[in-house]
């Protein structure tokens, strides 16, 4: 330890007696000298003693930066949470330039605002038991802006002499990610599932029908009607089998402009003989000057198609569909279909659009499946509200274009 203070402090002692003896011709060995040497010596080891361990704090603080900045994880020192210290990793995590641009900061400026309640109560925990804890994960912001997620332990330790506590986690944004798609993955592997447990089942029904028929025609029971049934049942295979390409092949969508107005009155032409033939009357109410629509336009037609032959199917004694047209709000385009029909139970409101699950008698579902995935490619909603015995209301909503767009897309429909 050096000893600097000691021998400055009891050096001047001695210069002021020597001075005090020259000039009024006092004793040098006094009380006073004895009680002041005394005194500049306690003084003196004191204040090596203070600046040996403040030296000793200063180096032990700079071995811990540069043991911090040599880690390859992220590590941040915060106190009353403002960033003290940060090494190299940490300041790359965030994208900073350098350490100075993030010392300093507030470690909140670098955290998402549903995470900060969930900060703010680690940080009390980790005060209050003053040990290590858990690990614990965030969704953090880069200073781009940009997010990532973030699993962090932290101590309670003293830096500088003050209490404050030190982090080091690392960048977990790749292992969420693979674990959403695993998630997807498996959530898409249970749909396929699903869904040929459902094919297996609706083709099932109409092969044991044709079964039946052909041992009676073996057994040389044959009737014109039996030979209806077996088409009929057959033609059902044929339809459930399309419905499942449609889903399952690709095609080339080209989004081109469009006047909904136009789509609609094709499809209500097509659509006409049937709903004559069913005792329904359709009245069709559109806006005038609707914004133009960027669409496929087969698409959109096999939707419009879809939905009102289900309202036709609805109203097995005739009745009125309602198909309204406006711009819901600036850049938005609603079609409302309102049928007069038998209504669909609140319970099975959730389950519209998903495989297999229908309403009808021999429907398969995946209709207003192709509707919903359609609709969800033109970044647009589709809506259905219904009450039993009073109808139904399918509202879709399609965004407008302000310009002239040509847009061709690769897309599963």
């Amino acid at each position: 330890m050096n000893r600097s203070g000691q021998i400055i402090l009891v050096f001047i002692s001695i210069t002021f007696t020597t001075f005090q003896k020259i000039w009024d011709h006092h004793a040098f060995f006094t009380l006073d000298f004895f009680l002041f040497t005394l005194i500049a010596w306690v003084v003196g080891w004191q204040y090596d003693k203070a600046r040996y361990f403040e030296k000793k704090a200063r180096e032990s603080e700079d071995s811990y930066k540069t043991l911090i900045d040599s880690l390859p994880e992220p590590v941040f020192i915060t106190q009353e949470h403002k960033i003290l210290y940060a090494n190299h990793a940490a300041a790359s995590l965030v994208r900073a330039a350098n350490k100075d641009e993030v010392i300093g900061k507030n470690i909140i400026d670098f955290i998402i605002p549903e995470y900060n309640e969930r900060l703010m109560e680690r940080f009390k925990q980790i005060k209050k038991e003053k040990r290590p804890v858990n690990t614990i994960e965030y969704k953090a912001k880069r200073l781009d802006g940009s997010t990532f997620f973030f699993e962090v332990s932290s101590l309670y330790i003293f830096f500088g002499g003050k209490e404050a506590i030190i982090s080091i986690g690392k960048d977990i944004t790749d292992r969420i990610e693979q674990t959403e798609r695993l998630l997807q993955k498996s959530e898409k592997l249970a749909l396929l599932g699903q869904m040929a447990a459902g094919i297996a089942h609706e083709i099932r029904n109409p092969l044991t029908s044709i079964k039946g028929f052909i041992q009676l025609f073996k057994a040389n029971q044959q009737k014109d009607e039996y030979f209806d049934i077996v088409l009929s049942e057959l033609e059902r295979i044929n339809t459930i089998v399309g419905e499942f390409l449609v889903l399952a092949k690709p095609t080339a969508a080209v989004y081109v402009e469009q006047d909904v107005r136009v789509l609609l009155k094709d499809v209500v032409t097509l659509i006409g003989t049937q709903s004559i033939m069913n005792n329904v009357e359709i009245f069709v109410d559109i806006d005038q000057n609707l914004p133009r629509l960027s669409c496929e336009e087969n698409q959109l037609k096999q939707v419009f198609l879809n939905l009102l032959k289900n309202a036709i199917e609805a109203m097995p004694q005739g009745g009125n569909i309602e198909v309204k047209v406006k711009e819901k709000v600036e850049g938005k385009i609603s079609i409302k279909i309102i049928d007069q029909g038998i209504g669909i139970p609140k319970e099975r409101l959730s389950t519209l659009g998903e495989p297999f699950y229908t309403t009808k008698e021999k429907g398969t579902g995946l209709g207003l499946m192709t509707c919903y995935r359609i609709i969800e490619s033109h970044n647009g909603v589709l809506d259905i509200q219904s009450k039993v015995n009073e109808g139904t209301s399918v509202e879709i909503i399609l965004p407008a274009i302000t310009q002239p767009l040509l847009k061709v897309e690769y897309s599963y429909v």
